[in-house]
């Protein structure tokens, strides 16, 4: 019943973003925000009442007594969990808020068992499985894509990875040490090019909706989607970079001390929490590195597209804005 429903405070918008999302800072405190790893271990009872929350406040109502900072936790939480063009609740594997935990432990086992290629085989296949996951989790729901090409995709990523790191790992067996400790991050950078274009086919075949500066649709144009991909891929391998490129010199450094040699069997422990150490930090700033609404300058759209626009639209719109996807 309304009498037992309050009215939102005058001026709340729950969507609006709280930081300025044009700049770098801005847009790595809302990533911060939602790729929390501790969101991960909120109950499922939790995450539907922050559902109900939001979509009580996006129609006016909230429960009496609501402050401002429980509005804005279960935005946070209904962020983390659910999917932001479709509502539904994600998969857990595939939220951002688990690429911290989901990705340290794989990230410091691809590091820590590099020398043999049964061990780069199989490591390099589970973590292109976690990425299929990710990438169709986090895909642009506005583009459907079918399970045919799901297998497509998580087949041919997975081969590219595999070939990088199998071939590069015969081919520095003579190289230094160092070399070798690298070629896991050749392979994550390698199949994610092939990776998230793969998984997003449906966007680059078709299409992607841009919009003008105040959300009316102007029509799909496959060269935003392109562009949003790129800066996708772009992302991924930023985020993996510094622990897979820094950690192995920090590693080479540390196994020559003797107390190390004597703890062997703590390496594996240690590289998969140093590189937590590093994805706390790169899993928003990757996020943060360009806006989530993407622009194109009209010139560089489709030749048909940009007829149309100016047709309509005349000289009123020098950009067009997508959605690019996470």
């Amino acid at each position: 019943t309304n009498t037992e429903m309050a009215t939102v405070p005058l001026g709340f918008n729950i969507d609006a973003p709280r930081w300025d999302q044009s700049t770098f800072m801005g847009r790595l405190k809302h990533f911060l925000n939602i790729t929390d790893p501790r969101t991960v271990l909120v109950p499922e009872e939790e995450l539907d009442r922050a559902k109900a929350l939001v979509e009580g406040c996006r129609a006016g109502l909230v429960p009496p007594g609501s402050s401002q900072e429980q509005l804005l936790y279960a935005k946070k939480l209904y962020d983390s969990a659910f999917h932001p063009d479709s509502g539904e609740k994600m998969n857990l594997i595939g939220r951002m808020s688990f690429q911290v935990p989901g990705g340290m432990a794989l990230t410091g086992c691809m590091l820590q068992f590099y020398r043999t290629v049964p061990a780069v085989v199989f490591w390099q296949w589970v973590n292109q499985s976690f990425n299929a996951i990710v990438n169709y989790t986090n895909r642009n729901a506005a583009s459907p894509i079918s399970l045919r090409q799901i297998g497509v995709a998580y087949v041919t990523a997975t081969s590219t990875a595999l070939a990088t790191a199998v071939g590069l790992n015969l081919y520095t067996k003579r190289a230094p040490t160092l070399l070798a400790r690298w070629v896991p991050f050749a392979a994550v950078a390698a199949a994610n090019c092939v990776n998230i274009p793969m998984m997003r086919q449906q966007e680059i075949i078709n299409g992607i909706t841009v919009t003008d500066r105040d959300n009316n649709e102007l029509g799909h144009s496959r060269r935003a989607a392109a562009k949003g991909i790129a800066q996708v891929v772009v992302s991924r391998i930023t985020m993996a970079a510094p622990g897979m490129i820094i950690l192995p010199i920090i590693m080479e450094r540390l196994e020559k001390f003797p107390f190390m040699q004597r703890i062997r069997v703590l390496h594996g422990p240690l590289q998969v929490l140093l590189c937590g150490g590093f994805l706390l930090f790169m899993v928003p700033a990757a996020c943060a590195l360009f806006p989530q609404r993407c622009s194109l300058a009209l010139a560089d759209l489709e030749l048909e597209l940009r007829d149309s626009i100016v047709a309509k639209h005349g000289d009123k719109v020098p950009y067009v804005y997508f959605n690019k996807g996470l």
